[in-house]
């Protein structure tokens, strides 16, 4: 489950234009940093995608991606035109089908791949749902089917895309919008699919049209009401109302950092069914995802730059800054898995977060009374470099996944020379046990 926001230069404290995600899936389902070249491709060539393969275009585009390891789409990202997306997972009532196929985050990298604006990534986007639908398994070790929606973004307009099988119905941001695991569009869109209404009334969802409301009509309420999307969206538009005209990299970092809008003295093991922003897996079935990449980006005609965290829980994370031009720092890693792997920087910092759920409010406060005043000094030095020559913004993105490297090292040495006791809730303890196992962190 995830968390996807915009924010256009009308409403942002610098008139640029903000898109931010967390991507939310399996504890152990490592996310990997790709910066992916445009090429030209012959006619007639096919693209290989996570299932199959389609008819790959003249043209591709050059993608930053942070993607979960198994995959070749990815859960957000950004091109070099500044068009940004983030998908969500939707449940309807049209079930979707488990043959292999495009899933989400194939076509979200595809029309990454292929767009300008984010209305050309809209309609590639709907050409490709009708063409090919949406289907296939979208988890590493299980069984989970599900459709999708989008938030697409550009240096001056944003698209919320929402769909039902090769149904869906698209809007046009006005100043800030998010979304998460749910339909939110009623009777507001601006563009819809031919039968979208006429479907629902043909089965009874509905009497007429007078009555017909996507959301309504055609969400799935076991699976949107137990992933408590609307009271995440609830606390995400709520944030972004409260600090219109102030919206900035800063604030949009504390958002995807947010586990209660009171603040205070939170702890991920207080609750076995509560959703967060910055979610942490709880025990049992319910809260089942953990945050596992972080991205926001400043869209902008004067230089777009971009802050990923390459690393799970963006409250115990150091978001770096990164240059599309440039080569990432962490391309020389090896490549993650499901297993822990000490020369991939994700799994490094494993070490780090599942530390932390140990004692979490007090080992939480010690990592970020030196991360956050790192952070800030590192944000706002690059951006004064906007537009500088490649050396000196190549010396500040190494100089953030540095940063990232020493945090983490001078905290496990805090937590090995001041051994406390565990405070962490018994059944949550045994969860997260078992994630280490399975991943052989000892």
């Amino acid at each position: 489950m995830c968390d996807t926001v915009v924010a256009l230069p009308s409403v942002t404290k610098d008139g640029k234009a903000y898109f931010a995600k967390n991507s939310d899936r399996e504890p152990n389902e490592a996310q990997i940093l790709e910066l992916i070249p445009g090429n030209r491709h012959q006619p007639g060539s096919q693209v290989s995608c996570t299932y199959i393969s389609i008819p790959q275009v003249e043209q591709t585009f050059t993608v930053l991606l942070s993607k979960p390891f198994w995959m070749w789409g990815a859960e957000m990202g950004v091109n070099e035109h500044g068009v940004a997306i983030g998908n969500e997972a939707l449940f309807t009532r049209i079930k979707p089908s488990n043959e292999p196929g495009l899933i989400g985050m194939d076509l979200l990298r595809l029309a990454l791949e292929r767009s300008r604006t984010s209305y050309e990534a809209l309609y590639i986007l709907i050409d490709l749902i009708g063409k090919f639908g949406q289907n296939g398994n979208c988890s590493f070790e299980h069984q989970l089917f599900y459709h999708n929606s989008f938030l697409i973004a550009d240096r001056e307009n944003a698209w919320v895309l929402e769909t039902a099988d090769k149904h869906w119905a698209a809007l046009n941001v006005k100043d800030y919008y998010s979304i998460s695991n749910g339909i939110t569009i009623e009777k507001n869109w601006d563009i819809a699919s031919d039968n979208l209404v006429k479907f629902a009334v043909d089965k009874k969802w509905c009497k007429s049209e007078n009555e017909f409301s996507f959301k309504k009509c055609y969400s799935d309420f076991l699976y949107t009401n137990f992933s408590q999307s609307q009271k995440r969206r609830c606390d995400t538009i709520g944030y972004l109302k409260q600090n219109k005209g102030k919206i900035d990299v800063h604030s949009l970092m504390n958002l995807l950092r947010m586990h209660s809008p009171e603040g205070g003295s939170w702890r991920p093991d207080r609750s076995f069914t509560e959703w967060t922003v910055c979610v942490h897996k709880g025990f049992g079935p319910i809260r089942a995802s953990q945050t596992t990449g972080s991205i926001i980006s400043r869209l902008s005609h004067d230089g777009d730059l971009h802050f990923l965290t390459g690393t799970s829980a963006p409250c115990t994370s150091f978001f770096k800054p990164v240059w599309m031009d440039l080569k990432i720092q962490n391309s020389t890693d090896t490549k993650p898995g499901n297993t822990y792997d000490e020369r991939n920087m994700w799994w490094r910092h494993e070490r780090v977060h599942r530390k932390i759920l140990e004692n979490f409010v007090e080992y939480l406060t010690v990592y970020q009374q030196e991360r956050n005043e790192k952070e800030e000094e590192l944000l706002n030095k690059a951006l004064k470099a906007i537009g500088k020559p490649a050396r000196i913004r190549r010396s500040i993105q190494d100089e953030g996944f540095s940063i990232s490297q020493i945090l983490d090292n001078n905290f496990l040495d805090h937590a090995k020379k001041n051994p406390g006791p565990i405070n962490q809730r018994g059944l949550h303890r045994i969860e997260w046990h078992g994630h280490n196992q399975k991943a052989g962190i000892r």
